[in-house]
């Protein structure tokens, strides 16, 4: 961050989006890369592609630059022969055959440029076709899918052999894996598909992905029946390390495995970066909070690039930063987009006054994202129920509330707040702590946690409004999903409304700009 407290410089924006003619070049030279064996497309093809059907042509722009791509069309494909060829179900890549009214969306081409593989890219366009599919009310997703590692194997196994060995994880395909692993189901093998690709030794595996919330009417008007959002909390433990890089590799284990789990957030816990002062020589708790403002930078490209190469929404705790000379607790959203957003803790405990001198933010905000609109609630913010309904009556759908106490009773009082603010704002609340001791830091000697996702309280969710919760006073995660979408009807159809049916003839609430 830099001294004026501005978080612009270490944003790097990853964006999905449709391609548009200034990209050919880019999408050219971008396929030379992914494919140097095979031809690439013409400008006249891609012209033809966004004309006929720009919404899917997809591109993923990181730091001004293109680093992936897709395209497709729309097919009905019981009209194509069972052992069809690429020129034939593309039209010799021109797409004139594209059909506005088919059911099924082909995947003509995925290619991420090889310097940005373990970022998820390949992983961000499947997602985005998925959603095109659902929203369009198409039946499936077909791909004709290479086998590129195949000729090492061609005078052993025969296509179809070579595919189950693969889908055994006997034999690792980086294009069948990971199609495999996205949602995809092998129908056949292909032969004589695409006659340039001599790595598949012209074969492909032709897979499908099924839209279960596929409507089989001539209607094209679709209602989402679903929103699962899948968040993985960590409970995280505080104990000495010598070094930031040794802090790094703990965060990063986490975010890995919330990634494993295909979480849309992973979420930590309040003052996560308390644990740097375990290495930091500083006796005095008010300087030692300034030594630790120093490291913001660190812990913005941190949390920022395993937001993006992960591809999973990051609640970073919250972490001390010094504005005007003055410090703050903040909490930061980092999202797998590559942008950042921060809340500043409102309510400031008597001791993180007495002892680091931390002054009360001002703001009050509720952040968009790719899973609804949400809010960053520090500790003791959750205590005080005019701010949860405040950013309810914004529109957030989940509020976390990253947390670090010391004993049970304080523990408690976040819990019982937390699980309130669920019932009587009709959203769902995610708490996440610290656990573990920090022996050679002054006031944080002892942490107490038991994190969890809370739910309303009705026949529409967890029995006992718990959708997930962890282990007492254990380093641990947990993942669960709440849906959205139900969320968005029990508020309108369910006998208890709690936000509906306020009494605002007789109070309301009045926010001070």
């Amino acid at each position: 961050m830099t001294d004026d407290g501005h978080i612009s410089p270490f944003e790097k924006k990853i964006i999905i989006r449709r391609i548009e003619r200034k990209d050919f070049d880019d999408i050219i030279e971008l396929q030379k890369v992914c494919f140097p064996s095979m031809k690439p497309w013409k400008k006249s093809q891609l012209e033809s592609h966004i004309r006929i059907f720009p919404e899917g042509q997809l591109c993923v722009e990181y730091d001004s630059r293109i680093i992936g791509s897709c395209s497709s069309l729309l097919v009905n494909f019981n009209d194509y022969l069972e052992q069809h060829t690429y020129d034939e179900i593309t039209d010799n890549g021109y797409i004139k055959n594209h059909n506005p009214n088919g059911e099924n969306l082909y995947g003509m081409e995925v290619m991420v440029h090889p310097d940005f593989r373990r970022m998820k890219i390949g992983r961000r366009l499947y997602e985005a076709r998925k959603r095109l599919a659902e929203e369009l009310n198409l039946k499936s997703i077909i791909v004709g899918g290479r086998i590129p590692v195949y000729h090492k194997y061609s005078d052993k196994l025969s296509p179809r052999e070579y595919a189950e060995e693969v889908l055994q994880k006997n034999i690792y395909d980086p294009v069948l894996t990971f199609q495999m692993m996205n949602g995809f189901t092998l129908k056949r093998i292909i032969t004589d598909y695409l006659p340039d690709d001599k790595e598949s030794m012209t074969y492909a595996a032709l897979l499908e992905w099924n839209n279960i919330e596929y409507k089989p009417k001539k209607s094209r008007i679709h209602s989402k029946m679903s929103f699962p959002v899948r968040i993985c909390v960590v409970q995280y433990m505080m104990k000495k390390i010598e070094s930031f890089e040794e802090f790094a590799t703990q965060c990063e284990h986490y975010v890995d495995v919330a990634s494993d789990y295909k979480s849309d957030f992973a979420v930590f816990p309040e003052n996560i970066t308390m644990q740097l002062l375990s290495f930091l020589e500083e006796k005095s708790p008010s300087q030692a909070v300034r030594k630790l403002a120093e490291f913001t930078p660190n812990y913005m490209e941190l949390f920022s690039g395993l937001a993006v190469k992960y591809n999973v929404n990051v609640i970073g705790g919250s972490h001390f930063v010094e504005r005007n000379n003055r410090i703050y607790n903040v909490a930061h959203l980092f999202r797998r987009d590559g942008t950042i957003s921060e809340q500043t803790k409102l309510h400031i405990t008597p001791n993180e006054q007495k002892w680091w001198g931390i002054n009360g933010g001002n703001d009050l905000e509720v952040f968009d994202t790719d899973c609804g609109k949400v809010s960053l609630l520090l500790s003791n913010d959750i205590e005080f129920p005019e701010v949860s309904r405040i950013v309810a009556e914004e529109g957030a759908q989940i509020i976390f509330v990253p947390y670090c106490v010391e004993d049970r009773q304080t523990f408690l009082r976040v819990k019982y707040c937390a699980q309130a603010r669920a019932i009587e704002n009709q959203v769902f609340v995610v708490t996440s702590g610290t656990v573990g001791n920090l022996t050679h830091v002054d006031n944080v000697d002892i942490q107490y946690a038991q994190s969890g996702i809370y739910t309303p309280s009705d026949f529409s969710f967890s029995r006992d409004g718990i959708a997930g919760e962890c282990s007492e006073n254990t380093e641990t995660a947990i993942m669960a999903e709440v849906d959205l979408e139900v969320l968005q009807r029990y508020k309108k159809t369910k006998d208890v409304l709690t936000m509906s049916d306020r009494r605002t003839d007789i109070y309301s609430l009045h926010v001070r700009s």
